[in-house]
């Protein structure tokens, strides 16, 4: 199946995933600019209201940057959604999404049908961020356009399974549009992705480490100081298997290589003094990949090594 329009000719094959509270408007558009598809999810603005402010924003600066920049213009933007029960302002941010036209939406934790027909209304485009070749298939019977593996060692909320077991499984019978999360900080690991079967590769930590990023500088300088081996894979803190940071996690005041149990119903988790641990904020999420990444650069740089490290792979395989 061919790409939808929105999503061909862009620099380079990436799609930058929306963080929680990392992800700015000044994030996204400086991502879009340099020729990926930028994100942020709607829950970083707070109040809701401000969800409204930002798109205006955004909306306005990137088709100021087209109309200057014809031959390069703005990539499209996303905006991610969190469509699980638990989120009381999912309605107010469809109707204010709906209100800019929102040309791509990003669903999470929960595929629902009510929400690809609000999108596909407005003449938007969705994609599901899925763990196992179950959920995807969920997501697309409940009518998402295209699908997010969020494999094993991506940052945040992940799954467990090999990028290359869940892109087969998922492209054995699904021939829409695909990215893959996990581990991706090159151009190399961009033209894997592609390799393997996905359409796109989405990538999130990497960006944690730009000037544009809404990410206290410990937080980035423990991106740069830290390798895969850093990095563990739990439960504990939101009930939802992701991977965190290790020196975060003893900066709370926990031992990451022994971890109290996470008690059934619990919804906090909690330092050794009983204290309560705020997910994304005290204990910081990073995947696999951050061991190339070693200072905080503009987005523009980061996305231009991608693509000098990308077409200089890929004239490898060709040669």
């Amino acid at each position: 199946m061919a790409l939808p329009p929105l999503l061909q000719n862009l620099r380079l094959p990436v799609i930058a995933a929306p963080m929680f509270l990392v992800s700015s408007p000044a994030l996204l558009i400086a991502q879009c600019k340099a020729g990926i598809v930028g994100s942020m999810p709607a829950l970083n603005a707070r109040p809701s209201e401000q969800l409204d402010d930002w798109l205006a924003e955004i909306m306005e600066t990137l088709a100021a940057h087209s109309a200057t920049h014809p031959e390069q213009p703005a990539a499209p933007f996303a905006i991610n959604l969190i469509v699980h029960g638990t989120n009381e302002r999912l309605e107010r941010d469809v109707l204010t999404c709906e209100k800019h036209e929102v040309p791509l939406v990003i669903s999470s934790l929960g595929a629902r049908t009510e929400i690809n027909d609000a999108v596909h209304r407005w003449g938007g485009i969705t994609m599901h961020d899925v763990i196992n070749d179950r959920f995807a298939h969920k997501a697309i019977d409940k009518g998402a356009d295209g699908l997010i593996a969020v494999a094993a060692g991506a940052g945040g909320h992940a799954g467990s399974t090999s990028p290359f077991a869940l892109v087969e499984e998922i492209r054995r019978w699904f021939d829409g549009p695909l990215a893959l999360s996990g581990a991706i900080a090159t151009g190399r690991g961009v033209l894997a992705a592609r390799a393997i079967g996905a359409d796109f590769a989405y990538i999130g930590s990497a960006f944690i480490a730009t000037e544009e990023a809404n990410a206290p500088q410990a937080y980035q300088q423990t991106i740069i100081d830290s390798s895969s081996d850093d990095i563990l894979y739990s439960n504990y803190f939101t009930g939802v298997y992701g991977n965190y940071l290790k020196p975060t996690i003893r900066g709370a005041g926990l031992d990451p290589d022994n971890l109290p149990a996470r008690e059934k119903g619990m919804q906090f988790a909690r330092d050794g003094g009983g204290a309560k641990i705020k997910a994304w904020r005290d204990v910081r999420g990073a995947g696999h990949g951050i061991g190339v990444i070693d200072a905080v650069v503009p987005v523009a740089a980061l996305v231009q090594r991608l693509e000098q490290e990308y077409r200089a792979a890929r004239s490898v395989l060709t040669d």
